[in-house]
């Protein structure tokens, strides 16, 4: 982890891991939260395939977006296309907020692989500022005159 943008997508994904947790928390123990989760054996199994996907995101292995981006589609994209469908038989606060939440489950997911395929590319194709502007710079190139591409000699 080299990237100031890679540091703040795992500490969202944990921050949002942990809201994931007492959300789960607050629904076993019968607390009224304003998010409840849709289905809570999907959520465990989801709360702890997402900890298996930070470390791997920690990692900088792309199996771990993907895992991630999987685990939270299926969860998060089956409620936003539910809300999505029933939003004309009208919804109160909270589920707006769950919705708002379920977008946020997509779009961390989405980033996080978008950064770790970005990262891949970065690694494959590394930028050496020592030599780069001498060799990738088309002004050094040398310029041959006209007589040296002819081969013309005299003895």
């Amino acid at each position: 982890m080299k990237n100031l943008t890679t540091y703040l997508f795992v500490i969202f994904m944990v921050m949002f891991w942990i809201f994931r947790i007492i959300v789960a928390f607050c629904y076993n123990l019968g607390i009224d939260f304003i998010v409840k989760p849709m289905d809570f054996n999907f959520e465990i199994v989801l709360l702890f395939l997402t900890f298996v996907a930070i470390i791997l995101v920690i990692k900088r292995s792309t199996l771990g977006g993907l895992i991630y981006l999987i685990g939270y589609g299926l969860y998060f994209g089956t409620d936003i296309f539910n809300k999505i469908t029933n939003m004309g038989q009208g919804m109160d606060l909270s589920l707006y907020l769950n919705l708002v939440i379920s977008f946020i489950g997509i779009a961390l997911p989405l980033a996080v692989l978008f950064d770790l395929l970005l990262d891949r590319n970065r690694k494959e194709h590394p930028v050496d500022k020592k030599t780069d502007w001498f060799y990738k710079n088309k002004d050094f190139d040398r310029k041959l005159d006209e007589r040296a591409d002819k081969n013309q000699y005299r003895f």
